[in-house]
């Protein structure tokens, strides 16, 4: 498949929300997608950024992305997290996944980070032996925390 991996830009934005649906669908999660078009492209191209990414292009269009943030460890210093890299079934296969992948470890060790981490489903066999291909390591011991923003907000507002 002749593709194209690049760095996202703004208009690249409702192709990639698009992808992330997809994504959602594929995890058995189709609405938990709250995030809006206008909140992506401000997220990753207005003024204070918080994410960046790839996409890649072949004839038909965007038949994958991947998408990152720097977070920090106190452990172990600046990260690059992957946040998600999504292929369309009908690219799968192709060595896309593969190549937005390595986009984003060329710019991890570009840029000096200390490590790269990202979360894989226990259930998605295939995403984690694509990792493993890689030489990853995909550890068992953490468990997810979370608030949504309805609790962040009740929170906040009984926070002292």
């Amino acid at each position: 498949m002749d593709v194209t991996i690049r760095k996202a830009g703004p208009r690249d934005v409702p192709r990639m929300l698009a992808l992330v649906k997809e994504l959602a669908l594929f995890e058995k999660e189709p609405e938990a997608v709250t995030v809006t078009e206008e909140e992506m492209l401000d997220a990753g191209f207005g003024p204070g950024p918080v994410w960046f990414g790839w996409v890649a292009e072949g004839p038909a269009g965007i038949v994958g992305m991947a998408v990152c943030y720097t977070r920090y460890s106190t452990w172990r210093g600046r990260t690059i997290y992957l946040e998600d890299i999504i292929v369309t079934e009908a690219a799968r296969g192709r060595k896309v996944g593969e190549r937005l992948f390595r986009a984003c470890v060329r710019h991890a060790a570009a840029e000096g980070y200390n490590w790269m981490r990202w979360q894989v489903l226990d259930w998605n066999t295939d995403a984690i032996r694509f990792y493993e291909r890689f030489g990853a390591g995909i550890s068992a011991g953490w468990l997810n925390g979370e608030l949504t923003k309805e609790q962040l907000q009740a929170l906040a507002a009984h926070s002292s």
